[in-house]
């Protein structure tokens, strides 16, 4: 008898999960647990952003005066600069397109 109400279940077709016809899972109380944990961890991290460790006064111009800006730009330039070659004129290029001009004067 439990075999034959197993086998003549319906299960949704296609994806079980989604859509009009789905499975749905049921709520335990590990997940009720769980969502209560990351809305504590948001009001805190809500909490922390309302009353921040400086003042905007004290905050502004902070990385300027530790030159971190100046810093960084310096080692992005100078990766940019070995990762691209160096600028190159077309006529060092096109130069063995010359070498067969013999009777025209440059």
């Amino acid at each position: 008898m439990r075999l034959t109400n197993v086998l003549w279940t319906k299960l949704p077709r296609g994806h079980i999960f989604q859509g009009k016809h789905r499975l749905v899972k049921q709520v335990t109380g590990l997940d009720v647990h769980k969502k209560l944990r990351d809305f504590q961890r948001e009001e805190q991290n809500m909490f922390y952003l309302r009353h921040s460790y400086l003042t905007p006064e004290e905050s502004f111009g902070h990385s300027k005066e530790q030159g971190r800006f100046e810093k960084w730009m310096r080692k992005w330039k100078v990766l940019q600069a070995n990762k691209f070659g160096k600028h190159k004129p077309i006529e060092d290029h096109l130069m063995h397109l010359r070498s067969s001009d013999g009777w025209e004067s440059y």
